[in-house]
C-alpha cells in the first residue's frame, strides 16, 4: 500500500511539473503581425479565384482560418483609422475622405492607437512598414507620435512604386527623415518587415509589425519579370507591348504575395510561427476599372456596394487556438482587431481603453470556433465627393439598407435625389433583388439607426478630396519642419 501511494504521489507531481510549462505557454502573447493590401479585389486572391494565383496568401487561410465575411470602409484611410482605433472614424472626422497631399489633417492624437495600447502589455518594439495615410503634414500625426517605435516607408497613398515620390518629391522615410532608398515600393516593405522580425524574435518581449502595403494601389507600375508571368493578358500585338490593366494589377498582386511569401518565412526561420498571430485583409474593395475584381459582389471601391466593404481576410495563430481550414461566416470588422488583441494580450478591457470605447468587439472566440454568432450592425459612409452625393449603409445579420445620396443628417433620405436600396443580405450577398417596397417598415428602421450614426460626423471632419489642390505644393521630401 505504501509503495502504491508513493508512487502514485511521484506520479502526480510529475504531471503537475509537466504541466506547468504548458499552463505558460497558453498564455504567452503573441508576436502580432498585421498585413494590410491596398486596393485588392475580392476575387484577386487565390482562395477566391484562379485568376491571380496568390499561394502565401492562401497560406494564410488554409494554415488559419478564412474570414468571409469581413468588413472594412470604401476608402483608405477610415479603415487605417478604424484598424488603429477599434473605433467607427466618423467619430473623430476621419470618415468622409482619404487625407490628400495637400489636406492638413491626421487621426486625433487623443485617440488610442493600437500601439499604444500594446506598449503598455509590454510589446517593446512596435514597427510600420510601408503606406501610413493617417496625417503627414505634421509631427504628431506621424507614426513614431502615434506609439509606433520604428516607421519605414511613406505617408501619403499613390506613390511611384519606382522613384517613390508623390506631388513630386519623394515620399520614403526612415523613422521622422527622408531616406534616400532605391528600389520598388513593395519589394522594399517586404524585406523591411521581414528584416524587423528576424531582429526582434526570441526576444524578451512579444513585438508588433504592421505592413501596410501599397500594391495594388494605383498608379499601376509592375516589374518587368511579373508582367511577363502574366503575359496572357496583354492586349494587342504578339510582342505583349500594350499591356492592359488586368495584366498590370495582376502583376502588381503576384509581387506582393511573394512579398508576403517572405514575411512568413521569416516568421518560419524565427522559430515562433506558432507564437505568431498573422491577421490579413484589404482596405477596400478594388477599383472600378477593372469590370470583374470583386464579383461576384456587387460594387467597387468607394461604394457602399458589398464590393466595396467586403474583402479577402485570413488570420492565422496555431498557439492561440485557431485551427487551420476553417471559414468564419460570421460578419466581422476591422475595428474589431483592436479590441481582440487588446483583450488577448491584456493591453486593457474588450469594451475600450481610458474615455474611447470601442465600437468594435472582441472576436477571439468566433476565430477559434468557440462561438457561432454576434449581433449587432455595421456602418458604411462615404463622402469625399461632397454632402450632396454621399453613400451611407447599415448592415445587421439579416438586412442591408443603402442610401446614396445628400447627407442624411437632417432625417431627410426618401427625396427625389436618395437612392435606396434594402437586401436581405444573408441570403442575398450579392444584393441583386431590392426588397424596399415589401418591406418599408425594416428600411425605416435602419434609416433612423443610419441618420443617428451619421450625426456623428464631427463639423471639423476631413474636407472633400479636391479642396485646396490647385494651389498645393508638396514639402521637400516629404519632411516636416
Amino acid at each position: 500500500m505504501t509503495r502504491v501511494f508513493v508512487s502514485a504521489l511521484l506520479f502526480s507531481v510529475a504531471a503537475l511539473t509537466l504541466a506547468k510549462p504548458a499552463a505558460v505557454a497558453a498564455v504567452k502573447k503573441p508576436n502580432i503581425v498585421i498585413i494590410v493590401a491596398d486596393d485588392l479585389g475580392w476575387a484577386d486572391v487565390g482562395f477566391h479565384s484562379d485568376r491571380i494565383p496568390t499561394p502565401h496568401l492562401d497560406r494564410i487561410a488554409r494554415e488559419g482560418v478564412e474570414l468571409d465575411h469581413f468588413y472594412v470602409f470604401p476608402m483608405c484611410s477610415p479603415t487605417r483609422a478604424g484598424l488603429m482605433t477599434g473605433r467607427y472614424p466618423i467619430r473623430f472626422g476621419m470618415a468622409r475622405a482619404v487625407i490628400p497631399p495637400w489636406r492638413h489633417f491626421g487621426l486625433d492624437p487623443g485617440e488610442v492607437m493600437l500601439p499604444e495600447a500594446l506598449a503598455k502589455a509590454g510589446y517593446r518594439h512596435r514597427g510600420v512598414f510601408g503606406k501610413w495615410h493617417l496625417g503627414h503634414n505634421d509631427a504628431k500625426w506621424h507614426p513614431n507620435s502615434q506609439g509606433f517605435t520604428h516607421f519605414h516607408g511613406h505617408y501619403n497613398g499613390a506613390i511611384d512604386y519606382f522613384d517613390l515620390t508623390r506631388e513630386g518629391e519623394r515620399d520614403w522615410h526612415l523613422n521622422e527623415k527622408a531616406s534616400g532608398e532605391q528600389g520598388y515600393s513593395t519589394d522594399l516593405i517586404a524585406g523591411a518587415a521581414s528584416r524587423f522580425i528576424a531582429q526582434n524574435a526570441k526576444g524578451a518581449a512579444p513585438y508588433l509589425c504592421y505592413v501596410p502595403f501599397n500594391a495594388p494601389h494605383s498608379p499601376f507600375q509592375a516589374l518587368e519579370k511579373y508582367l511577363k508571368k502574366f503575359a496572357h493578358l496583354a492586349e494587342g500585338n504578339a510582342s505583349g507591348k500594350k499591356r492592359n490593366l488586368r495584366q498590370k494589377v495582376a502583376a502588381m498582386v503576384s509581387c506582393m504575395d511573394d512579398g508576403i511569401g517572405q514575411i512568413l518565412r521569416a516568421i518560419d526561420d524565427s522559430g515562433e510561427a506558432d507564437d505568431t498571430l498573422v491577421w490579413f485583409f484589404s482596405d477596400n474593395g478594388g477599383v472600378s476599372a477593372i469590370a470583374d475584381n470583386n464579383l461576384p459582389l456587387r460594387g467597387n471601391k468607394l461604394d457602399v456596394w458589398e464590393g466595396g466593404v467586403r474583402v479577402p481576410a485570413a488570420v492565422r495563430w496555431a498557439s492561440g487556438g485557431i485551427r487551420g481550414g476553417g471559414k468564419v461566416s460570421v460578419p466581422l470588422s476591422c475595428i474589431d482587431v483592436m479590441p481582440t488583441l487588446a483583450k488577448l494580450t491584456a493591453a486593457g478591457s474588450s469594451a475600450g481603453l481610458g474615455n474611447k470605447p470601442f465600437d468594435g468587439r472582441d472576436v477571439l472566440e468566433l476565430l477559434q470556433a468557440k462561438r457561432r454568432r454576434l449581433d449587432r450592425e455595421l456602418y458604411f459612409y462615404h463622402g469625399q465627393a461632397g454632402e450632396d452625393r454621399e453613400k451611407i449603409a447599415i448592415r445587421t445579420a439579416k438586412w442591408k439598407l443603402l442610401i446614396n445620396g445628400p447627407n442624411i443628417a437632417s432625417g431627410e433620405w426618401q427625396t427625389a435625389k436618395h437612392e435606396r436600396f434594402l437586401f436581405r443580405i444573408d441570403r442575398d450577398p450579392n444584393e441583386t433583388t431590392d426588397l424596399l417596397s415589401r418591406h418599408p417598415e425594416v428600411a425605416a428602421q435602419l434609416a433612423r439607426k443610419l441618420v443617428a450614426h451619421r450625426k456623428l460626423q464631427p463639423p471639423d471632419g476631413v474636407g472633400v478630396y479636391n479642396a485646396g489642390r490647385k494651389k498645393f505644393k508638396a514639402p521637400t521630401d516629404w519632411v516636416v519642419k
